[in-house]
């Protein structure tokens, strides 16, 4: 902001003013009381407080236009971030100061000698200058406050959002305050999820509740170090079919969703399963997993040392191959049971020859000692394939 010049009158002015700061300020608070009725009961914001505002922003103006020091930041940043300041809407406080900017220059009128008068109007351009700058001062005090208030208040919803999924006792004995906060309803049917973040401190679904909120959803989420969690109230209409839909928009790492439930009281539970559905999605994904939808990634992801020892015991020789020879014989394998066994169906997969196939196939056996033919063989390689996937083992 430039400076602004004052005429040597208008200092002089102001410097006999500034003793009286006091007095004009307290008539400057009852000018605004009486024209913003936003202040007149002093509900919001109390008497007291104004006055004090109105002291400050007084000999804010008195002592810059006076030249005596370096203008006092404090009025308007105190005006901007007060606790009860904080409730009252942007144009209510323009509009208080616009009263007490209107309030400054008839009181310096009213104070000046007749032969000054001439002087200070043609110095009105100039007081409106300052009164701009005490104004700016304002609206950037008041957007830190806002920012701050929301700060503070996604902190508190994050704090009462983890007080659900661990269910703190301090939490889960007010579930219904809980709620009416975060804006869930005690009852009705939930579910938790879990996603990874891509980076320490980043969102696993970007813009997750925002894009819930366009399709009137209610949820409430937190982020911690390594992953992004939340509760999502479902409705009529948009249901676990639907979420899974939108989050595959988002996410930009694995994520679970847990089973649906039906009082918050059981985010705890949900919260392990959804964790444990994303843990059953392929490491380096982006899938959506739902708890009911694969119980076998579930159980093996929820047991990682039992998956380990089940690669260990099917597929041990394979994995010390090479990891490019390695990749071959696992994808032949994954391709061949998902043809079910057709020899043609997974060389079309694959793009080669189906004796090629059936050769990898011959291998496989003979380094793992099973016989891909007997069902129960088969389905232990299947197993011990999709432990390799969780584990990320590929």
């Amino acid at each position: 902001m430039r400076e602004v010049e004052v005429a040597p009158e208008v200092r002089e002015l102001c410097r006999r003013l500034l003793p009286e700061a006091e007095p004009l300020a307290r008539r400057m608070a009852d000018r605004i009381r009486a024209e913003v009725p936003f202040y007149a009961e002093g509900a919001v914001v109390p008497h007291q407080e104004l006055d004090d505002f109105c002291d400050s922003n007084m000999r804010y103006v008195l002592g810059y236009m006076a030249g005596v020091a370096h203008p006092d930041q404090r009025g308007p940043r105190i005006t901007g971030t007060s606790a009860s300041g904080e409730a009252v809407p942007y144009a209510i406080v323009l509009q208080a100061f616009r009263v007490g900017g209107r309030f400054i220059w008839e009181a310096l009128v009213e104070a000046a000698e007749p032969e000054a008068r001439e002087v200070l109007l043609l110095a009105a351009a100039d007081v409106w200058a300052i009164s701009d700058m005490l104004a700016a001062d304002v609206t950037r005090a008041y957007r830190g406050a806002l920012e701050e208030r929301v700060r503070r208040n996604e902190q508190m919803r994050s704090v009462m959002v983890g007080g659900l999924l661990e269910g703190d006792d301090n939490v889960a004995g007010d579930t219904g305050e809980v709620s009416s906060v975060l804006g869930l309803g005690r009852t009705g049917e939930f579910v938790v999820v879990s996603a990874e973040s891509p980076t320490p401190g980043k969102e696993g679904l970007r813009g997750v509740e925002r894009a819930l909120r366009r399709s009137n959803v209610r949820s409430a989420w937190r982020l911690d170090h390594d992953r992004q969690e939340g509760v999502v109230a479902l409705r009529f209409g948009f249901g676990a079919d639907q979420l899974t839909e939108v989050l595959r928009e988002l996410a930009v790492g694995r994520v679970g969703i847990s089973r649906q439930f039906a009082r918050l009281e059981e985010a705890r539970d949900g919260r392990r399963e959804a964790q444990v559905a994303c843990a059953g999605a392929s490491p380096g994904s982006t899938d959506v997993v739902r708890f009911e939808d694969d119980p076998l990634a579930v159980l093996l992801a929820s047991s990682p040392e039992q998956a380990q020892a089940m690669v260990d015991a099917v597929l041990a020789p394979v994995m010390e191959l090479p990891p490019d020879d390695r990749a071959v014989f696992l994808d032949t394998a994954r391709a061949w049971l998902e043809a079910a066994g057709s020899t043609s169906a997974a060389a079309e997969t694959l793009v080669v020859h189906r004796n090629t196939v059936r050769y990898r196939i011959r291998r496989l056996e003979e380094m793992t000692g099973r016989d891909l033919t007997r069902p129960v063989d088969g389905a232990a390689l299947y197993v011990a394939l999709e432990c390799v996937r969780i584990l990320g083992l590929d």
